[in-house]
């Protein structure tokens, strides 16, 4: 543990010497969406409105909360106090996961990939308010075995966060489990909706700023066309609803592509919940994470901060010593420091499709997929295809966290 504690202490800090722009990193200023964009929408959110002609504004309402959150630090100012926020937020990660790490059946690999992954992302981790995001979604999934309406509850907030802690809902064990936290999960998220709809204007209007985006540069599917402006594609890259995008011919098509493959995606998850019989303690956690994979590599935005997403769920998959997770977790890793090479040290050569901008693209995105596909393997193989009473067969943190037997029971 004081290894772990150290690592993180350091890295930390040289993550907020870079963010508090004491050391610069190379390419872009990261720090800017929080110094520009995050306090102009501040100075509007604190009137009681949502920023309504801004298409920027793609987050759901709960975003709001993260984004009043400097106001907690009066005497600090907007910027310096979103990052101590955050370093709050991963250090409440860190101990989540320390803690869980001491118990039977536990380990403190989970703690290792949090540490680790946070700082291997490099300052946009503190510059994005994902980290407030992961902070709850690993809180959830860490409280999922003894209290699933605790981790529906944290689900159904971090959704009108940002979206997707609601994947967390999927390996839910079923049964009162299942019907426990989903309930809790759509009760919180619906008097949070209705809330924020009574109180302030504008609520619903990043579903059309949201809907309206195109194909990032740093997507998947933005592969196709990095490719074929070498073979006369007459498109052009520019600054588009808040992010850099591909305009063109054929740009609506490969985002009906990526849409399609999260439909199909989705699909894959509803056939493993419906098969799945085989259950160890991690599988709650292994099936968030193979969720958040799927989601965040078929996206047609796949932004650097997203990376802290699979750094978090895959923290809490290993901090459980039977995970089968091991290898996607360590890809996701390897993955996360090579976006940190793309965005923002060479992000100019992926804006200009280099062959270094390609290489660099081909390598996260290959290795995005490599971890899906890996994870979902590992997940089917664990509770579909492995002998019924191999795989159900409880491990001793089941026996002895499980408050009832019918938690874990095969019965829908």
């Amino acid at each position: 543990m004081a290894r772990i504690l150290t690592v993180w202490g350091l890295t930390r800090a040289l993550l907020m010497l870079f963010v508090l722009r004491v050391f610069t990193a190379p390419g872009p200023d990261v720090t800017s969406d929080v110094s520009v964009i995050y306090q102009g929408w501040y100075e509007i959110l604190r009137t009681g409105t949502f920023p309504l002609d801004d298409v920027t504004w793609q987050y759901p309402p709960a975003a709001a909360l993260a984004v009043l959150s400097p106001a907690l630090l009066p005497f600090l100012g907007y910027a310096p106090a979103f990052f101590v926020l955050c370093l709050l937020c991963d250090a409440a990660v860190c101990a989540l996961l320390l803690h869980a790490g001491r118990r039977p059946g536990k380990s403190p690999r989970g703690a290792w990939v949090w540490v680790i992954g946070v700082v291997l992302l490099g300052p946009i981790a503190y510059a994005r308010y994902d980290v407030m995001v992961a902070a709850v979604a690993v809180a959830g999934l860490l409280a999922g075995a003894r209290h699933p309406r605790t981790m529906g509850a944290l689900a159904g907030f971090g959704a009108l966060l940002k979206g997707w802690p609601v994947l967390l809902l999927v390996g839910a064990p079923r049964g009162r489990a299942t019907r426990r936290s989903w309930s809790a999960a759509a009760g919180t998220a619906l008097v949070l909706a209705l809330a924020f709809l009574v109180t302030m204007p504008g609520a619903p209007a990043f579903l059309t700023f949201q809907r309206d985006r195109g194909t990032e540069v740093e997507s998947l599917g933005a592969l196709v066309f990095h490719i074929a402006r070498h073979f006369g594609w007459r498109g052009e890259v520019r600054l588009n609803y808040g992010s850099v995008e591909f305009l063109g011919p054929y740009v609506p098509l490969v985002s009906t592509v990526a849409q399609g493959l999260s439909v199909a995606a989705f699909c894959w998850l509803l056939v493993w919940r419906l098969r799945a019989r085989g259950r160890t303690a991690s599988t709650p956690a292994d099936a968030a994470f193979v969720a958040v994979l799927l989601f965040t590599t078929t996206s047609r935005v796949i932004s650097p901060q997203y990376m802290l997403w699979l750094v978090g769920t895959a923290a809490v998959c290993l901090a459980f010593r039977a995970s089968p997770m091991v290898v996607p977790a360590r890809l996701v890793l390897v993955a996360t420091f090579v976006t940190f090479l793309e965005f923002p040290v060479w992000f100019s050569h992926v804006v200009a499709g280099d062959p270094l901008g390609l290489v660099l693209l081909f390598v996260r995105n290959g290795l995005l997929v490599a971890a899906t596909v890996l994870a979902c393997r590992n997940l089917w193989r664990r509770t579909v295809s492995a002998p019924h009473g191999a795989a159900a067969r409880p491990v001793p943190e089941q026996i002895s966290q499980a408050p009832r037997a019918d938690t874990y029971a095969s019965a829908p």
